[in-house]
């Protein structure tokens, strides 16, 4: 029997997957929604099932958005650490609906906090991986003014990553806002200069830097349909995909 069947194998070894906060808020207004943190913690306990090698980031708009409350006469530095803690929060919430399913989980975060979470190591971080646990990278990258968008993609550098895996709310990328225009089209394959020279909103403009300066993919796909994450993972069509 032929063992490497595309639907079975895993087409990455090793991939970053960026969740934003409200993903874990599910249909609730705020916070963390433990019925879809758990949802969240299924399929990526499928891809561990498969030996793919996780991690995680996962940002802090359930909470709060460092940006917003400096729009809203905030100092923009308190903000942004605002911001960061509540993604430990958000981290937390997630490592403990994996490990309910049997995930060996390790949350790192850039800002020292010790009794709740490792500090970010890189070597630590690459060894857990190898050992077939999930590491979830916390307070971005513990400097203010740099988006989660950009700490997933320093990560995924960091740890070597195939590829950036981006759940959203949506199917892809599309060329303009699909909630508000019914005939935008999706763009299944683009490169990184397009994003940059279209204006998409598909990570902001350094974390897509980073990535077209270290070919690293880009995987937008709809966290809300299920299998996906998985079926990204073994190749199939699934989402849009930005590369080189």
């Amino acid at each position: 029997m032929e063992s490497n069947h595309p639907k079975t194998q895993p087409k990455y070894k090793r991939i970053l997957l960026k969740l934003s906060g409200e993903a874990l808020m599910g249909s609730q207004g705020y916070g963390v929604d433990p019925i879809m943190a758990d949802r969240i913690a299924e399929e990526i306990s499928e891809l561990h099932a498969i030996g793919v090698q996780v991690a995680a980031t996962v940002g802090g708009g359930n909470i709060v958005r460092g940006i917003s409350v400096s729009e809203a006469g905030m100092d923009r530095v308190s903000g942004d650490y605002m911001g960061m803690l509540a993604t430990v929060i958000n981290a937390l919430a997630l490592q403990n609906a994996l490990e309910n399913r049997g995930v060996f989980t390790r949350v790192q975060s850039a800002i020292e906090m010790k009794e709740v979470a490792e500090p970010f190591i890189r070597r630590r971080a690459i060894r857990h991986l190898e050992k077939g646990r999930l590491v979830i990278f916390a307070a971005g990258t513990g400097n203010p003014y740099f988006s989660t968008d950009t700490a997933a993609a320093l990560r995924a550098m960091e740890i070597c990553a195939e590829a950036i895996f981006k759940a959203t709310k949506v199917d892809g990328i599309y060329d303009s806002d699909p909630v508000l225009n019914p005939s935008a089209k999706k763009l299944e394959s683009l490169t990184y200069k397009e994003v940059l020279a279209k204006g998409l909103r598909v990570m902001d403009t350094t974390a897509v830097t980073l990535c077209m300066e270290n070919k690293l993919p880009i995987l937008v796909f709809n966290l809300l349909q299920r299998g996906n994450i998985k079926n990204a993972v073994l190749g199939l069509k699934v989402g849009s995909v930005v590369a080189s």
